[in-house]
C-alpha cells in the first residue's frame, strides 16, 4: 500500500526500501504488542496450553498450562505489516509470503493436534510432518528456480567468485536448506525466549545481507552477488524482526506463551529463504550456529544410542543436558543469547573479508 502511494500521492518517501521497512518494523511490534496478550487471554480460556513432553526436565512441569501456538499471531502481525508496507508485485515478496505461510500452518496443524489430544507426543508424525516440510520447501525452490535469471551458482565465505553454477542440484540443495533449518529452530525452542532472540540475531544479520545483494552499487563495491529485485524482501524481514520482537516481550523468562511450531518452522523456512535469496546458503551455518549446534546434538545422541546404545548428553537437544547439569534456566538461555550474537557478528565481518 505504501509502495504504490510512492506514484499516486508522488511521495517519493514511500519509494525507499529503508523507510518502508522502518514502517513495517513498528507495524508489526505495535500490532504483536497489542494481538498477543488479546490471544494469551483467549488461549486460557480455551485451554490452548502447551502439553508438555513427559521425558522433558521436570522443571517444565510448572509450563504446562503456558498457551501455546503465539507463532501463529505474530506471523500473522508481520504478514500484515508487511502486506500494508511492501511491493506485492515483487516476485520475490509473494514467494517470501507463500514459504512463511505454508509453513506456519504446518506448524498450527502439529499444534492443535497437541492441544486437542493434551499430549505433547500428538500432533503429526516426525515422518509426516518431514514430508510436508519438503513439499513446501520443494515448492518455494521451484518457484525461485523457474524465475528467469535467478542465479543458481554456489558461493562460499571468503571467496569472491562462484564455486560453480550447478543449475538443478541447487534446487535440491536449496530444499535441504530449508527443511534443515526449519527443523533446527523447531529442535531449539525448547525454553523461553531461547529460539526467539538468536532466531532475531539471524533475521537481522540476513536482512542486511539481502539488502546488499538487492543493491546494484553496494553488491559490487562488496564483491558480493547482486539479484534485481531481491531488496523489496528486507520490508518482509524488518516486519519479521518487529513481531517476533513483539512476542520476545511476551515470551522472555517465565514465559506467558510459546511460539510453538507454528513459529518455530515458518521462522526457520524464512531464515533459510533469506540466506538462499542473499546466496549465503554455507554461510549459514555461521548464522545460526545455535540452531546447527542444537541440531547436531540430536543427531549425535541418536547415532550414538543406536550404534552403541550409549548416550553422548544426559538429554538431547543440548539445552536439555545443561538443564539436567542443573544449570539454571537463565543462565543457558542468555549464555545461548552470546553465542549466537558472536557468531552473528563473525557472519558480518566475512563481508569484508572476500
Amino acid at each position: 500500500m505504501l509502495y504504490f502511494l510512492a506514484d499516486l500521492a508522488h511521495f517519493n518517501l514511500f519509494s525507499y526500501i529503508t523507510f518502508r521497512a522502518g514502517a513495517a518494523f513498528c507495524i508489526a511490534f505495535a500490532l504483536s504488542l497489542f494481538a498477543i496478550p488479546q490471544f494469551i487471554a483467549w488461549a486460557k480460556r480455551q485451554g490452548a496450553t502447551q502439553p508438555i513432553f513427559r521425558h522433558a526436565p521436570s522443571r517444565h512441569i510448572q509450563k504446562q498450562n503456558t498457551p501455546t501456538m503465539g507463532g501463529a499471531v505474530f506471523i500473522g502481525c508481520a504478514l500484515f505489516a508487511a502486506l500494508i508496507t511492501a511491493n506485492m508485485t515483487n516476485l520475490f515478496v509473494l514467494i517470501a509470503f507463500l514459504c512463511i505461510a505454508i509453513f506456519c500452518a504446518i506448524g498450527m496443524i502439529d499444534d492443535m493436534a497437541k492441544v486437542k489430544d493434551r499430549q505433547n507426543e500428538s500432533g503429526l508424525s516426525a515422518r509426516r510432518k518431514f514430508l510436508y516440510q519438503i513439499v513446501a520447501a520443494g515448492f518455494v525452490g521451484y518457484l525461485l528456480f523457474i524465475i528467469p535469471g535467478f542465479n543458481t551458482s554456489l558461493y562460499l565465505p571468503f571467496i569472491k567468485e562462484s564455486i560453480g553454477d550447478y543449475g538443478i542440484y541447487m534446487f535440491l540443495f536449496w530444499v535441504l536448506v530449508i527443511v534443515s533449518s526449519s527443523n533446527a529452530v523447531n529442535l531449539t525452542d525448547g525454553l523461553d525466549g531461547l529460539a526467539a532472540t538468536p532466531s532475531l540475531f539471524a533475521i537481522a544479520t540476513l536482512t542486511f545481507f539481502a539488502y546488499i545483494t538487492g543493491h546494484a552499487i553496494l553488491s559490487h563495491n562488496l564483491l558480493m552477488p547482486g539479484i534485481n529485485g531481491v531488496g523489496e524482501v528486507v520490508v518482509v524481514a524488518a516486519a519479521m524482526l518487529g513481531s517476533l520482537l513483539g512476542f520476545l516481550w511476551f515470551n522472555a523468562n517465565p514465559a506467558e506463551i510459546f511460539m510453538g511450531d507454528s513459529g518455530s518452522l515458518s521462522i526457520g523456512a524464512f531464515i533459510a529463504y533469506l540466506a538462499i535469496l542473499s546466496k549465503i546458503e554455507a554461510l549459514l551455518l555461521l548464522i545460526g550456529f545455535i540452531f546447527v549446534v542444537e541440531t547436531v546434538s540430536v543427531i549425535l545422541q541418536v547415532g550414538s544410542y543406536k550404534l552403541r546404545r550409549k548416550r553422548i548428553f544426559l538429554m538431547a537437544p543440548l539445552h536439555h543436558h545443561f538443564e539436567l547439569k542443573r544449570w539454571a534456566e537463565n543462565k543457558i538461555i542468555v549464555r545461548f543469547w552470546i553465542i549466537a550474537l558472536l557468531s552473528n557478528i563473525l557472519a558480518l565481518i566475512t563481508i569484508k573479508i572476500r
